[in-house]
Formats: C-alpha cells, structure tokens, sequence
C-alpha cells in the first residue's frame, strides 16, 4: 500500500507525494501525475533532441517532473545548458533536497542548470531568451491538459510563438500519453521534418513524442 510522505496545496490544487515499495508518485487533484517506474519516454524527449543538435545545445525543459528529463539532458554531450520552468514550487523542492533527488542524482546542483519557479505557458509569452531546443512535458498529451490554460500552447498560435523562441534549425520536442493527429498536422503546417515517435509502455497505447525543426 502506497505510503502518502507530503500534501500541500500547489498552484494546480492539492499536490500528494506518496512511495510504493520505492517508487514515488506525484497526484495533483486525485489524478495521477508521473511516478518514477520507467521514464523511458520522457528521457527521449530529452534525448531525441539533443541528438538533432550541435554540441553546446541551450535547452529549455518545460515540467520539472520527477527529474528524468532534466538527468538524461545532463548526461547527453550535446547540451550545454539547461533552464528548467517549473510551476509547482512543492515539486522544485522535492526534487532539490527531498525524497525525488535520488532519482537523478542531484542534477538540480550542476552549474549548467538554471531552474525557473513559475507558469511555462506565461514564461514563453514573455521570455525574450531563445533556445536550440525546447522540450516540453507539462500535460499528459495535446488533447489531455493539466489545466485549461495550457490549451493555448497547443494552437496555431501557441506553435508560432514556440518557433520564434527556437534558434535557426532548433527542435521543438513535445511528449504525451496518446497520439493526437489533429496536433500532428498543426505540426507539420508550421515546422520542418516533423519526426512522430511511438514509445510502447507496459500498459495502455503508446507514450508519444514528437520532434519538429525549426526553418
């Protein structure tokens, strides 16, 4: 039986961190969030793009998660530095000094990282950094959004603004728990080489990523 170690309110409702055996799950609003069992697609999302770019790649991670993302960016040869947007600040600091900073061994403390507290959907519009690459998990796919807001990002216009924050030959990397062809095709309307990568999970359809290149 999981055992619940934290509740505290957070910025989406309540946010619970709770270990079964030894893995760790996050539940926002009594739905399931992430856990530490696999993580497999999330590191590609990282990975994906950073094998599509030069070495010394800026990147941007939207959703902190539980640190899977962010670890295999840091142990890729092709990233230089990474800004990691947050808004939750429960899970900045589960993963800085808590129960989750086993997971990535502390990838939080490199130099190369630089993590900002707040709302990605609000950093994006305002931001006038740029990035080789940006890779995006903060909903569980396109179609499914965490809060309402997030739709935006998904739109015409929130894919126009994603490509005028990615440098000449940038990719954009975005991660789901299901396919979502009506996004493919947005995709494809605005970027170049858009890649459509099924990764099968023990349960259920396929995690799905996508990575578009920036003309």
């Amino acid at each position: 039986m999981a055992e619940v170690l934290e509740t505290v309110p957070g910025r989406g409702g309540e946010l619970v961190l709770r270990r079964d055996g030894t893995v760790f799950e996050v539940i926002e609003n009594g739905v399931f969030l992430m856990d530490t069992r696999n993580g497999e697609s999330e590191r590609l999302l990282v990975t994906g793009a950073a094998d599509r770019l030069a070495p010394g790649a800026r990147i941007l991670i939207g959703g902190l998660g539980v640190g899977f993302s962010l670890r295999a960016a840091l142990d890729h040869g092709s990233v230089g530095e990474a800004v990691v947007v947050e808004r939750e600040p429960a899970v900045i600091r589960w993963n800085r000094g808590g129960p989750l900073r086993e997971v990535h061994d502390g990838a939080l403390d490199d130099p190369r990282v630089r993590v900002v507290e707040g709302d990605l959907i609000e950093w994006l519009r305002t931001t006038g950094e740029t990035f080789d690459a940006l890779c995006l998990d903060i909903d569980n796919g396109p179609e499914w959004t965490v809060t309402e807001g997030n739709t935006s990002l998904y739109t015409d216009s929130g894919l126009e603004r994603l490509g005028q924050l990615l440098r000449p030959g940038g990719v954009l990397a975005v991660w789901s728990a299901g396919a979502a062809p009506e996004f493919t095709a947005r995709l494809r309307e605005r970027f170049e080489d858009v890649d459509v990568v099924a990764v099968p999970v023990p349960r259920g359809e396929p995690d799905v990523i996508w990575f578009a290149r920036n003309s």
